[in-house]
This record gives C-alpha cells, sequence and structure tokens, in this order.
C-alpha cells in the first residue's frame, strides 16, 4: 500500500476505533509512516478473497485492543499461506526438457494465487462412472494389467503365485485354495513342514515346495463338487 491508501486505512480505522486516531499533525504524519514501513507489501484488496477493510473490521470485534499494522501484516501472511495450502500447482505449458521455463512457469503461478491476483487450482476430483474407451480397449490389447513378458520375468521371484496360475490354467486343482489340514496352513498360503517336537508338539518353519497330499486331495474334491454342481 502507497501513503494514499494507509491514510485512507487509518481513516476507517478510526471511525471503527476511535482510540486509533491522531489528532496532532506529526503523530499523524508519523503513524501513517509506520504503517507504511509494516504494510509496504500488503495489498489494499485483492480479486481473490482479501480486503483489508474486512480484516480490520473483523480485529475490532475480535481483540480488546487497539489494532497495530503488525496485526493486518499478520492477517495477510495467513491468508498467503492459506490460498498456498488450498493451491496445487498445474502443469505448466512449458517444454518439460527446459528446467527453467517450467520452473518459472511454476513461480508464476503461485506468485499470482499468493498475491490474490489468481484463484487457488485445486485437485481435480476423482469422480465415479465407467472407464474411458480407451482404457478398455488396451486393457483389451493386452490382456491383463501385467504383460505376459514381464509375468514370464516375475514367475522365478513368486514361485507359489506361478504354481497356482499353472494349475488354473491347465485344470489341476489349486491346492492352496483351500485350508491344509495336516500343517494348517492358512488358503493362499503354501504348506510347511511339520517337525515333531522333543515334548510331541509339532512345528512347521520350513515351506514345502509342493502341497501336502491331504491338501491336494482336499482340493480336488472341492472343484469335483464345483463341477459337479
Amino acid at each position: 500500500m502507497d501513503s494514499r491508501e494507509v491514510a485512507a486505512v487509518l481513516a476507517y480505522t478510526g471511525r471503527l476505533d476511535p482510540r486509533t486516531i491522531r489528532t496532532g499533525t506529526g503523530e499523524a504524519q508519523d503513524q501513517i509512516a509506520q504503517w507504511q514501513e509494516l504494510l509496504d507489501d500488503v495489498p489494499f484488496a485483492t480479486n481473490y478473497g482479501w480486503d483489508v477493510r474486512e480484516a480490520i473490521r473483523a480485529h475490532v470485534l475480535d481483540s480488546p485492543y487497539p489494532i497495530l499494522p503488525v496485526d493486518v501484516a499478520r492477517r495477510w501472511r495467513a491468508h498467503r499461506r492459506d490460498r498456498l495450502d488450498r493451491h496445487t500447482d498445474p502443469t505448466p505449458a512449458a517444454d518439460p526438457d527446459d528446467p527453467a521455463a517450467w520452473r518459472a512457469e511454476l513461480l508464476r503461478a503461485r506468485h499470482a494465487v499468493a498475491a490474490g491476483v489468481a484463484p487457488p487450482s485445486a485437485l481435480r476430483q476423482i469422480t465415479g462412472g465407467d472407464p474411458q474407451r480407451d482404457i478398455d480397449e488396451h486393457l483389451r490389447a493386452i490382456g491383463s494389467y501385467i504383460p505376459q513378458a514381464v509375468r514370464t520375468e516375475l514367475t522365478r521371484y513368486r514361485p507359489t503365485r506361478a504354481a497356482r496360475e499353472a494349475a488354473v490354467t491347465t485344470g489341476v486343482p489349486d491346492a492352496l485354495s483351500v485350508r491344509c489340514e495336516w500343517c494348517h496352513a492358512p488358503a493362499g498360503t503354501p504348506c510347511r513342514q511339520r517337525r515333531a517336537s522333543p515334548d510331541g508338539t509339532a512345528k512347521g518353519n520350513v515351506v514345502r515346495a509342493t502341497p501336502h497330499p491331504s491338501r491336494i486331495d482336499l482340493a480336488t474334491a472341492r472343484m469335483d463338487r464345483q463341477r459337479a454342481a
């Protein structure tokens, strides 16, 4: 704000709180100089959400103490922080291979939001609805979220999953689809070796490469029932 705007602010403040009025010429000039020093980077009003008169009025209503220029400056900084917190950087139109231009465009957008020249850019809300047509076509083209070449490379790192997928593909019962009654491995978890401890209890910590025969029989019986139904 320049000196004329500061004088207008002080006149408005004096109407709301007469305690801030300075009657002497020297005192009034010193007051204008002090306020301008602290409010030099504070705008009188912006296009989006800021008016210094509203800040002054809010202070008079909320605080029993006379307003000081630092109170206005702090409200302006809080207003700027709130706007930037609600702002999400849009993708710049600059060439991403030009880091300087990319950064300059981001900074210009942020400065415009902070100064009240532009509104904050919010995140676009995720909405419901059918997938886009091009996504459906792409999924039909590749047949899976994971391409077959990548799935093949992952086989050695996921032997249990690979075995289950192979069983489903060949029509063999998926033994891991049921709970193992021998080692008590839950569905989806590979079987473990059961070793008898000296006190007679069973322990199973080593993962088996193949399911227990009883588990395979249970999965086979379950598949037969499903086919019969």
